[in-house]
Order: structure tokens, then C-alpha cells, then sequence
């Protein structure tokens, strides 16, 4: 923005002008009553809300203290555009940067960590990052970002504002993460309820089918070329086709592994947090094989309702039994076979217990979709609304 299409009263300034980062070192938090520490893992990307944090009691080799008021910023890869502002006191990360105004004269605080989430301040973090794995900006690059600055007035007309847009995101936030502690609760006592008898996994099973390992491009299959699952198809949130690899040879491609709707996959081979990850295929992918890592659990329909078996290989009872089971030699790699998977205890009600308890979670998951859906266009309002008061 030139210095001719700024607004009447506004004017621009340098960050480093109106603006200081913090250095408070505080060697001993415990005998200061301090309790929290924060890393770049407990900045959520574009959520200013501090809500996970480690406790002092556990040790910590950081130094750098926050307090209220301030705006913490991730110098360390800034396009994970972490920005939070704080609401407590804490020891933080060296690779947190502690901003506050220089003078509420001149910057409110309620203000600075919206100019430091625009597209602006952090396309400047990012060319002045250094390093190729873990590149980081600093206080010197980033003190040179030049901004609008509107009279104070204005500054806290756009704060109101836009604390109020974020305000709507947190408590669809809120009411969404009840949601998914309500549907955990589903689970746990209506579908892996220790009233119901449980039986082997393989007493349900009709056939598993494992996949073949063959060689695959690093691109990934466009639609009329053949591909090969990779085994984070098997998504946290779902199936995602995308994670696979092009063939080489398209005769390679098995008929028999490609991927039909309704399948129910499961790794066999992963980290040990993610080994025995499940997903259900929402759609056909007929271009589309398991790989060797993969397997798909076909299931006696006439036992047991599908999405039954999915949730409860999902709960924490059976990931207990999985984490058990599983085996590795070195590192964190984990495998889990045929064999293993057969002997998992899984609940076992009457076909009709189990379509109840799904009824209830696909009511739940539905209104998650919702909310979800909310957020989403919430924050992209609130990004937009940034941009036309600030930028």
C-alpha cells in the first residue's frame, strides 16, 4: 500500500518502529509460580488460542517468559502461520518470538497478533526465512515489515471486530470438540461396552485381502492411469485416494486389490502410533490398488454391520490390543499380521444393538459435518474481513 491510497488518519510504519520483542528469561519458573510451558507443537496454525501446553513439573530447558497481553509468533517454518496471543504466563520455545507495542500510544495489544496473522506479514516471514529442513526467520528481518497503522480509534474499532469473528470460531470450536467427546462416549459404552460378549475378529471375517507390492512412480495416478495405494491412504480423517503412486507398467495393476466403495482397509505395517489405522472407501477407485502394507477386511454382513466393526477397531480398548500385538525390530516401525488381526477381541452385540449404536454416531458425525462446515467459512470470514480492515 502506497503512502497516496492510505486511508485519512492512517500511516505506515515499521514493525520494529512500534513494536519490541521480549527477551524475559526466567531460569527458575517453579519457585516463580509459573506452571506452563509452550512449544511450536502446542500452537495450533492460525489459531490464536493457546489450548495444550507441557507443565513445568516435567522439566524444561527453555528460558524465554510470556505473559498476558503478548503475541507469540513461530519464527521456525512460518508458513505453519503460528500466531497466538497469550492469556496466561508461561515459559516458551526459543523458537517462540515475544511481541508487545513498543507504546499502547501508538499499537493496542489486542491488534498486533492480527497484523502478524495477515498474508502480508507472513509472505515477509517467509522470504526472510534461512535454512533448507527447518528454515527460520528473525527479529531483525522481521522488524523491517512495513504495515498501515490506523489512529488508535480505528485500531480499536477493527480489534472489536475482528475479536468478535474470532470469538464465533471458538465457540463453534467449543461445540464441535463436545461433539467428538460425545461420540467417543458413544463408543466406548455403546459399542464397546463390556456388557456385550466379545468374540475374535476372525469369527466375522470372511476373507482378508492383502495387497501386492509392486514399483511405483513418485507422482501420483491421474484418473486414467493405474496406481498403487500408499499406506497414508489410510487417513486420520478418512480414505485419501490421492496418497498413491503412479505404475510404472500398467500391467502391473491387479484387478482383484483395486479399490471398491464400502471397503474397510487396515494398515499392517506403519509407526507405532499408526499401525492398525482403519478408513472406510466412500467411493469407487477402480484405477486404484492396495498396496503390500494395506488390507481389506471383508466382513459376514450378515454378523455384523461394517461401520460396527470400524468404530470399534477405532476405540481405545481394541488400540490397546493392537499396540500389544503389534511387532518391530528397531525403530518406530510396527507390523501387525493376518494372524494378529484375526485374534483381536472386538464387541460383539445383536445385529440390532449394533445398527442402534451406529444410528446414534452417524447423527453425531453428521452434525460434526456441520459445524465443521461453519468453521471453515467462519475463518475464512475472518480472513477476508482482516484483509479489508487491515491490509
Amino acid at each position: 500500500m502506497s503512502a497516496r491510497s492510505l486511508k485519512p488518519g492512517w500511516r505506515m510504519v515499521t514493525f520494529g518502529d512500534v513494536v519490541k520483542n521480549v527477551n524475559m528469561v526466567e531460569r527458575d519458573p517453579v519457585s516463580k509460580g509459573i506452571e506452563r510451558i509452550v512449544g511450536l507443537e502446542h500452537i495450533d496454525p492460525e489459531n490464536l488460542h493457546i489450548r495444550r501446553w507441557s507443565s513445568v513439573e516435567e522439566g524444561t530447558s527453555f528460558t524465554r517468559k510470556f505473559v498476558p497481553g503478548q503475541t507469540l509468533f513461530g519464527k521456525r517454518r512460518a508458513y505453519q502461520r503460528k500466531v497466538a496471543f497469550a492469556e496466561f504466563e508461561g515459559i516458551c520455545s526459543g523458537d517462540i518470538l515475544t511481541f508487545e507495542p513498543k507504546s499502547t500510544d501508538a499499537l493496542l495489544p489486542e491488534l498486533l497478533p492480527f497484523i502478524c496473522q495477515t498474508d502480508a506479514f507472513f509472505e515477509h516471514a517467509l522470504n526472510t526465512s534461512a535454512g533448507s529442513l527447518s528454515p527460520r526467520t528473525s527479529w531483525s528481518a522481521l522488524q523491517g515489515f512495513q504495515f498501515p497503522l490506523p489512529p488508535l480509534d480505528e485500531q480499536k474499532r477493527i480489534a472489536e471486530i475482528l475479536w468478535a469473528a474470532d470469538e464465533a470460531v471458538e465457540a463453534y470450536t467449543i461445540a464441535y470438540n463436545k461433539l467428538v467427546k460425545l461420540s467417543e462416549a458413544i463408543v466406548e459404552c455403546d459399542i464397546c461396552s463390556m456388557l456385550y460378549p466379545w468374540q475374535p475378529l476372525g469369527s466375522v471375517l470372511t476373507a482378508i485381502l492383502a495387497g501386492k507390492s509392486v514399483v511405483g512412480s513418485t507422482m501420483p495416478a491421474k484418473p486414467n492411469e493405474y496406481g498403487v495405494l500408499k499406506v497414508s491412504a489410510v487417513g486420520a480423517t478418512g480414505f485419501k485416494p490421492d496418497e498413491n503412486k503412479r505404475l510404472l507398467r500398467s500391467e502391473d495393476f491387479l484387478h482383484r486389490y483395486r479399490i471398491n466403495n464400502g471397503a474397510l482397509l487396515i494398515t499392517r505395517c506403519n509407526t507405532t502410533a499408526l499401525v492398525g489405522r482403519v478408513c472406510i472407501v466412500q467411493s469407487d477407485f477402480h484405477h486404484l490398488m492396495l498396496c503390500d502394507k494395506t488390507l481389506q477386511l471383508i466382513l459376514d454382513e450378515n454378523i455384523v454391520n461394517i461401520r460396527f466393526v470400524y468404530e470399534a477397531l477405532r476405540s481405545h480398548r481394541v488400540r490397546t490390543q493392537i499396540a500389544g500385538l503389534a511387532t518391530g525390530t528397531g525403530g518406530a516401525m510396527k507390523n501387525l499380521s493376518q494372524q494378529d488381526l484375526r485374534s483381536l477381541l472386538i464387541p460383539l452385540p445383536s445385529k440390532e444393538s449394533q445398527n442402534i449404536a451406529i444410528h446414534k454416531v452417524s447423527q453425531i458425525a453428521k452434525q460434526k459435518d456441520i459445524i465443521s462446515g461453519w468453521i471453515a467459512r467462519l475463518v475464512d470470514l475472518k480472513k477476508q474481513v482482516t484483509r479489508t480492515l487491515i491490509c
